[in-house]
């Protein structure tokens, strides 16, 4: 048996710190501390070697320990039976497989060229769930010679960050080599993301090329990053993809099944019209159904139909069905029920739904149905809105409240909507209008050649007699005589405390 002190010597890693074995720090370091680690893959095999080239050649085989075998079989035994996600299975491997987003991918795609030539810039890729940002930054991870890493917002905190950032910049020190940081769900949820201040940690080092930072993120990124972080930043918004990229991407992973399951085109067709631009609940869709069949079965309208209300579960905050959450918190303002609001307003916030989702809802709420009948209400709103942002939960439940319930107790008016609905309607069926030429500004002697400005009654010289101003008219006269606001009417509705 070898001594202590014949084993191979280790050594700290001057950039992540790692034990490494002495003979290796070389390759370690040209690796950007991805080889050799404890966690490496290759590592077990190389212990290995070494320890048998220190053990004395007794000319015996080495013989496996039972349970040693017994585990080794059970491991091969469980990879057999588990595999990745077949989302996770059809993810591209190669840009040429990427599918949607062609205005940034397409051939000519101004974010395809920058990842052809390895000039990536810091961004965030923004846009609704299951359009591609998580694959593109695995792509991005493929094809650069830049020191790649990845985290989540979700689950990383700042600490385990400035460790990413401090070893980032020294792999620039030691091998010249800068880092892309790719942060899925920067900008998560109030409960979970960083902060404006704490996002403040990344500013030195993209400012000195030590990172290049990829955010992924569904959010709006003018309302939650950081100013200084966002003016650093290329932001691409990516969109809901089209239901013949989901039909695609069905296509492929359909070709690639092991199992035999009868799959029609109009089937698929049928599931990416039904999975809102999200290819990963297309994908858990088309796997479950599947899961759920017999071999050689038909799989259905019926079946993938099933399959989708689960897959979209899947993907709500915290199990809780989003959009039915939000649409009970509206009705129940609507309803003129402040009880049922704030239940379901603090229902959506226990299953971890975004405050400020919830706030603009509100924000909407107030002018589409309170409206003209109490003016108060949208700068309550959006009072409401602007505490959310700058206090965050728990205490922003207090701002939320408040506003829940001065909304649904408020008298309710459609007036200004419904008249929207109407003039959006005359838009479209008398296309666009000129104003009449009375009360068009005639600032230059051409204008008022043509006649811009004649006849206008300037309304406050006209105070002592309003008669005068009866005939003066506003719309373009294919519309004169058309109203769209209303008469007010009484509006009745629980009263607000005062």
């Amino acid at each position: 048996m070898a001594s202590p002190s014949s084993l191979p010597s280790k050594v700290d890693c001057p950039i992540c710190k790692a034990s490494i074995p002495a003979t290796l720090i070389n390759a370690h370091l040209d690796s950007s501390c991805s080889r050799y680690t404890a966690s490496d893959p290759a590592m077990p095999t190389l212990k290995r070697a070494n320890t048998s080239e220190l053990e004395p050649s007794s000319g015996k085989r080495r013989v496996s320990h039972p349970l040693e075998s017994a585990s080794i079989a059970q491991s091969s035994s469980l990879q057999k039976k588990q595999k990745p996600p077949l989302a996770e299975r059809q993810r591209p491997k190669d840009l040429s497989e990427y599918t949607g987003q062609d205005e940034l991918m397409g051939p000519k795609g101004l974010l395809r060229r920058l990842i052809e030539h390895d000039s990536i810039p810091s961004m965030i890729l923004w846009g609704p769930p299951g359009t591609g940002k998580t694959t593109l930054a695995k792509l991005i991870a493929k094809r650069t010679k830049a020191h790649f890493q990845s985290m989540s917002a979700i689950t990383s905190g700042i600490a385990d960050v400035k460790k990413i950032l401090e070893s980032a910049k020294g792999t620039m020190v030691f091998t010249g080599k800068r880092t892309i940081l790719f942060m899925d769900e920067v900008l998560a949820t109030s409960r979970h993301r960083f902060n404006r201040t704490q996002q403040d940690v990344f500013l030195p080092y993209v400012e000195s090329g030590d990172i290049t930072l990829i955010g992924a993120t569904t959010e709006n990124p003018s309302f939650k990053l950081n100013a200084a972080l966002l003016s650093r930043c290329r932001v691409f918004p990516l969109q809901a993809l089209s239901s013949q990229d989901i039909q695609v991407i069905l296509q492929r992973a359909k070709n690639s099944l092991e199992e035999e399951v009868v799959i029609e085109d109009d089937v698929i067709i049928h599931l990416a019209d039904m999975s809102s631009g999200d290819a990963r609940v297309a994908l858990n869709a088309l796997e479950m159904a599947v899961d759920g069949l017999s071999s050689a079965q038909t799989l259905t309208k019926k079946d993938v139909e099933d399959a989708l209300k689960r897959a979209h579960s899947l993907y709500d905050r915290a199990g809780d069905k989003h959009y039915g959450m939000a649409s009970a918190f509206i009705k129940s303002m609507r309803g003129s029920d402040p009880d049922a609001a704030l239940y379901w307003l603090h229902r959506a916030l226990q299953g971890g739904e975004d405050p400020l989702f919830l706030a603009r809802r509100m924000v909407i709420f107030a002018s589409e149905d309170v409206g003209l009948a109490d003016n108060k209400a949208l700068p309550m709103a959006v009072a409401a809105q602007q505490a959310t942002m700058h206090v965050g939960l728990p205490e922003a439940e207090y701002a939320l409240s408040h506003a829940a319930v001065y909304l649904a107790s408020a008298p309710k008016s459609v007036r200004v909507t419904a008249a929207m609905k109407r003039v959006k309607r005359a838009l479209k069926e008398h296309g666009p209008l000129d104003p009449p030429p009375h009360i068009v500004n005639a600032p230059t002697a051409l204008m008022k050649s043509m006649g811009h400005g004649v006849g206008y009654l300037y309304p406050p010289d006209y105070q002592d007699d309003p008669e005068a101003l009866a005939g003066q008219t506003y719309l373009p006269d294919a519309l004169i005589g058309e109203t769209f606001l209303d008469p007010p009417k009484k509006h009745h509705s629980l009263s607000i405390d005062e």
